[in-house]
């Protein structure tokens, strides 16, 4: 099992491309007013790192055809995507003998892996800032995040946060990056325009994972420990009252709208929706065996839920929060993503090699996709 968090919930880790339009001379038709040609777009394309071959699958949404695997890191464990769509960015843990300790960015125009950036050590997550300009690494070992300026990929100061990092998010208005620390009993706030760590905000015993607000008001932790999340108002950095879940949350998301999270309970086998609005859990949801990760469609209508030990995924239908009919994938589902026009999630098995397409109109499952050995995260670009 581990910490998992779904980084493109509050803040889409899987980002928008750029759409490339020239604009139309004067006097054409175009310009008289006359219909304008369709504008090119990039398109979708979901990248999976895989920790035992040390890659990254490419594999084209519109297809779901695999490009050539590209070479990164030992033992790579989280990825996250610029705004413009132009660098994923893979952060590489090193492996059991701990060799690397880099990001590898890749140019995702070519799918080609730029020069690894070195920053501390084990790199287990990234967030990006929705400006493009910084990505910031999680350290577990270094109990560090190292910011890295886009522009010229390189790497900044580390800073201090506490004990074994996890999970990172960062606000909307790209102003404050939260860090849970795995290891202790905190989440710490890091201030973006001059990278320091402020006052860590005490949560409980094992923080997990984490999930900002569509508003920015309130950043929601999972707390495994005491099986409960903590709503944090990032206006004043202060901890609200703990909310009882389920046993072991591992996961946390937020619907569009901001007004439910979804705490994925790994010991509990279930999901616990919490009203944003007066932080009171719902009944308990019952999903399969050691629910692990959880992403929700664009329109918000319906959350996915991977089942580590069933080896299915779980929709969820968020107007009435009941379980759909298990959707079959692939041995040890650990990661989803959703495609931006939400017709398409895609499960990471970890014990199969594979990321199974599933179709949301009618939650079935395509073929699998072959990908590297052991996958393990997922993002997946705009078009």
């Amino acid at each position: 099992m581990r910490a998992h968090i779904v980084q493109a919930l509050s803040l889409p880790a899987a980002a928008v491309a750029l759409l490339a339009v020239a604009a139309p001379p004067a006097g054409t038709a175009a310009a008289a007013g006359a219909a304008r040609p369709t504008p090119f777009a990039r398109p979708v394309t979901v990248f999976v790192a895989s920790q035992g071959s040390g890659t990254v699958t490419p594999i084209l949404a519109a297809t779901n055809k695999a490009g050539k695997a590209i070479k990164v890191g030992a033992d790579p464990r989280g990825i996250a995507i610029t705004p413009a769509g132009k660098i994923a960015y893979v952060a590489n843990t090193g492996g059991i003998v701990n060799v690397g300790d880099t990001v590898t960015p890749i140019r995702t125009a070519t799918n080609t892996a730029l020069k690894p950036i070195k920053v501390g050590d084990q790199p287990q997550s990234i967030a990006i800032t929705p400006n493009g300009k910084t990505a910031y690494v999680v350290n577990y070992l270094s109990f560090t995040v190292t910011p890295i300026r886009i522009a010229t990929n390189t790497a900044l100061k580390p800073v201090k946060v506490g004990l074994y990092p996890i999970a990172i998010a960062i606000t909307p208005n790209g102003k404050t990056a939260y860090v849970a620390s795995n290891g202790g009993t905190t989440v710490t706030p890091i201030r973006t325009a001059t990278n320091t760590a402020l006052k860590p905000i005490k949560v409980g015993n094992e923080p997990t994972a984490i999930a900002i607000t569509p508003n920015g008001k309130t950043a929601y932790v999972a707390v495994a420990g005491s099986g409960t999340v903590i709503p944090v108002s990032t206006a004043t950095n202060t901890a609200g009252r703990p909310v009882k879940v389920g046993n072991y949350p591992t996961a946390v998301a937020i619907t569009p709208n901001g007004k439910t999270a979804y705490v994925v309970n790994w010991g509990s086998g279930t999901v616990t929706p919490v009203s944003t609005a007066t932080n009171k859990a719902g009944s308990a949801i019952k999903v399969g065996q050691g629910p692990d990760a959880i992403a929700i469609t664009p329109d918000g209508k319906t959350a996915y839920v991977t089942n580590w030990y069933s080896g299915t995924v779980t929709p969820i239908r968020t107007a009435t929060n009941t379980a759909l009919g298990p959707v079959k994938v692939g041995h040890i589902p650990v990661a989803i993503a959703i495609t931006p026009d939400g017709k398409t999630a895609y499960a990471v098995n970890d014990g199969s090699g594979t990321v199974t397409p599933i179709r949301t109109a009618s939650n079935t499952a395509l073929p699998p996709v072959r990908v590297g050995s052991d996958p393990y995260a997922i993002a997946i670009t705009r078009g």
